[in-house]
């Protein structure tokens, strides 16, 4: 059996304001063709399917425009709900979807619910974990005292192993969550990883048994955990802290035996990220920064004094610039202002070091010193003439 492991699709989001279903829908085309090219047998999608627990018309028809098309190509799909996902929406309709081979996981009140699907070495049975919310699955029996997303997986594997005591084929497990063992690489700089009000929740690996295969959702950069234990992360890059993580998706074969390996499916990128840090005037003109002009920009100004209407300025020459802050270089002095300012004797270098004190070391320049010298210059005159 071949396995197409996504997730986090997140249909609906924007990036900086910017609208980005198009792009969304130019790495699917990418990953339906994959699942006719590579006769993928399942698609698996662990989670976070829509942005927003109210998602649009339109993103519901996106949705069920894909889910057709990787039906049509050939495969059945398995899919659970993320912490981004309203589960009960998500799973609308979801008895009718699977009688076209479209299997979705999203009812915290059965976390153990599994599927069979065959091939010719017989029975795989993918069990689906919905995101589970522990301050919302309590009331379930046997969760009385679940506190933390650990302890929700564990009381779902409980369930799980309990309904599978008498199985003995090949299984996979469909999960979203933070498990433990991430890779520095895989997290963005503005990672989810408070799933919980009471901060990071960890999943140890271990709670996850000895699935043939575990396909996670929730982090947005690849990882893999161990062999067996993967995420695929998103299909796009939602975030500059993501910018250099790798688009795509896991193919994962089982064969009689079980694990037969994974190898990673890129993805197309439909514009890449770029951050660029510099001076104004060097990011308008420099040639050095021209292959970013296609690319979704975060600007860093490190101009000493803090530049006027940056934005405006910068979509002059980067139309997809979408963030810019100030970060002027820092400046190092041997002496502090008092000590500067003690040394000034004359009103002109006394101007000078306090410029230099408040605007980062940038003291008086050319044309401020000429006004100050005009001024300076009345003063006398009006002195002399008393």
């Amino acid at each position: 059996m071949r396995i197409l492991h996504t997730s986090d699709w997140h249909i609906g989001r924007t990036f900086h304001g910017e609208r980005v279903l198009d792009h969304l829908g130019l790495a699917l085309d990418a990953l339906v063709t994959a699942v006719r090219e590579h006769a993928v047998d399942v698609v698996i999608i662990a989670g976070d399917v829509f942005d927003s627990t109210m998602p649009s018309a339109e993103a519901f028809d996106f949705l069920d425009d894909y889910l057709a098309r990787i039906h049509e190509a050939g495969a059945a799909v398995v899919m659970t709900s993320g912490n981004h996902d309203s589960a009960s929406r998500l799973r609308f309709q979801s008895r009718w979807a699977k009688l076209a081979g479209i299997h979705i996981f999203a009812d915290a009140a059965t976390p153990a619910a599994f599927v069979d699907l065959d091939d010719e070495f017989g029975t795989v049975r993918f069990t689906g974990i919905p995101y589970l919310e522990p301050a919302l699955i309590r009331r379930h029996e046997g969760a009385a005292e679940v506190h933390s997303q650990a302890e929700a997986i564990a009381w779902a594997m409980r369930a799980a192993e309990a309904a599978n005591a008498e199985f003995t084929g090949r299984s996979v497990i469909v999960a979203h969550c933070f498990a433990a063992g991430v890779p520095a690489a895989a997290m963005a700089d503005d990672l989810e990883r408070d799933l919980t009000a009471g901060g990071l929740d960890v999943v140890p690996i271990s709670h996850f048994g000895d699935a043939d295969y575990v396909a996670l959702g929730h982090i947005h950069g690849r990882a893999e955990l161990s062999e067996r234990i993967r995420y695929s992360g998103a299909p796009l890059h939602y975030s500059f802290g993501e910018a250099n993580s790798p688009r795509g998706a896991w193919l994962v074969d089982l064969d009689a035996a079980g694990f037969a390996g994974a190898r990673w499916l890129a993805l197309p990128i439909p514009r890449e990220l770029r951050v660029l840090s510099d001076e104004l005037v060097a990011l308008l003109t420099s040639d050095d920064y021209m292959d970013a002009v296609s690319a979704w920009v975060a600007a860093k100004l490190t101009d000493p004094g803090r530049p006027i209407d940056a934005m405006r300025r910068l979509r002059e020459r980067f139309p997809h610039a979408v963030h810019v802050e100030y970060a002027p270089r820092a400046t190092t002095t041997t002496a502090s202002y008092q000590a500067r300012l003690a040394a000034a004797t004359t009103p002109e270098q006394r101007v000078d070091a306090f410029l230099e004190h408040v605007r980062d070391g940038r003291g008086l320049q050319p044309i401020e010193r000429e006004a100050l010298g005009e001024i300076m210059a009345e003063l006398h005159e009006v002195e002399a003439a008393r």
